[in-house]
């Protein structure tokens, strides 16, 4: 389960009506909890540095990366996860999705955008143990 604040979903969204038609990317902080759930305290905008196909693609530049995660270390919060937006296609992961994702036991929230208007927002967590094994499985994603 992810559980994320209103504030926070909402803005994820709005970034994703923000770069339509190119996708938007992002960064969710937070915590892991005792229970396996992920707690995001708080996300950081990204920049999509894909210049090749920026409209069904997105790249999150290392640098920003690293950045953001030391940022986070010193609040105490960890990467929990990412978000990205999919232009006028569903609010579900893609082979290109499943590929590029390695950050196990994170969450990958994806933000349907069509016409510029956020319509359905979902999560899926990352499993698997390396590479071969990695599936993104659906995952609650819990709004408060």
């Amino acid at each position: 389960m992810l559980k994320i604040s209103e504030s926070d979903y909402l803005s994820l969204r709005r970034h994703g009506e923000e770069t339509y038609p190119h996708e938007c990317c992002g960064v969710l902080l937070g915590h892991f909890d005792d229970d396996g759930a992920k707690t995001v305290t708080g996300i950081a905008r990204c920049s999509n540095t894909r210049d090749d196909s920026p409209y069904n693609r997105y790249h999150i530049d290392p640098k920003e990366l690293i950045r953001i995660q030391r940022e986070g270390r010193e609040r105490g919060e960890d990467i929990v996860g990412f978000y990205h937006s999919h232009p006028d296609h569903p609010a579900q992961w893609s082979s290109t999705d499943l590929a590029e994702a390695h950050w196990f036991g994170c969450s990958y929230v994806i933000t349907s955008v069509e016409k510029g208007k956020a319509v359905l927002t979902n999560s899926f967590g990352l499993t698997g143990s390396d590479e071969a094994e990695k599936k993104l499985v659906d995952e609650k994603l819990e709004v408060a």
